[in-house]
């Protein structure tokens, strides 16, 4: 059954979509597009310090990804500057010590455009377990999760009179998305992922009556964005990656002729 490359891109890709989505649901709610972004960013010089290192790209870009959300957090307490400030230091700055970094490894051939911009059509089965795997493992994190999350994206305020520490759900939810990170940079690029993230949340943003209705929404459109972009793909012989962004943003531009809150009655913005 995986024999075949576009089946597995399309296997892979499904899954990368239901882990997507509903994660994506808090980077909209919590309006944290632009460290999405600063995560991706860090994946390239995740990538770099693996070769340089020897390690495992996928741990690599994960570690990485980690230190720079523990990093942001550390200098948001000193408060001598602005988060969306931090986020471009550490955004621009990660993905320019990566592109130095790789600009040093002259023994080894890096296909950079391919760590920008992803290959889907290249997975493998051992890539579709750790996306299958590794999914489930941060679904099953972000299910047992859900409450503090939600509640500290609500109001952080009231979540820790609640004894709910928003400290560590926030920390929780940047561990799952440099997880997300790790395990989307071969599918879609470092430079795709957060467009993947956001753009199917925010069309299940006008679609939902609920967070949670808005949650599976979102993993059902970022899977439609897969099978579609990747038929476009085939069909019109364009690059994959990008080829579902631009599903999943036509998607979106569809929804737009759907009233707010017309679809399930209040939208799920009215919820977070």
């Amino acid at each position: 059954m995986l024999g075949d490359y576009f089946t597995r891109a399309l296997v892979a890709g499904i899954g990368l979509a239901l882990v997507a989505g509903p994660l994506g649901c808090f980077v909209v709610w919590r309006r944290m597009a632009y460290f999405g972004d600063t995560m991706a960013h860090s994946a390239l010089l995740g990538v770099a310090l693996s070769i340089l290192l020897s390690l495992n790209m996928t741990l690599g870009v994960f570690a990485v990804a980690v230190l720079v959300a523990g990093a942001l957090i550390v200098l948001q307490r000193q408060a001598t500057l602005s988060t969306d400030a931090l986020l471009g230091i550490l955004s621009h700055s990660t993905l320019a010590v990566g592109l130095v970094l790789v600009g040093f490894l002259t023994t080894v051939r890096i296909d950079l455009m391919g760590f920008l911009f992803g290959d889907i059509l290249a997975v493998t089965v051992e890539d579709i377990a750790i996306i299958y795997g590794g999914g489930a493992a941060i679904l099953l994190v972000l299910f047992m999760s859900w409450r503090p999350l939600l509640a500290s994206t609500v109001s952080p305020e009231l979540a820790e009179a609640e004894g709910l520490r928003p400290e560590a759900a926030r920390l929780v939810l940047m561990i799952l998305m440099a997880s997300v990170i790790a395990i989307a940079m071969k599918l879609v690029g470092v430079l795709l992922i957060t467009s993947l993230l956001i753009i199917p949340a925010a069309t299940a943003r006008r679609l939902s009556a609920t967070p949670e209705q808005m949650a599976g929404v979102a993993a059902i459109l970022g899977g439609i964005a897969v099978v579609g972009g990747l038929f476009g793909s085939r069909n019109w012989d364009t690059a994959s990656g990008p080829s579902i962004v631009v599903m999943a943003l036509i998607v979106f531009l569809v929804s737009l002729a759907v009233p707010v809150g017309r679809l399930f009655g209040r939208r799920a913005s009215d919820g977070a």
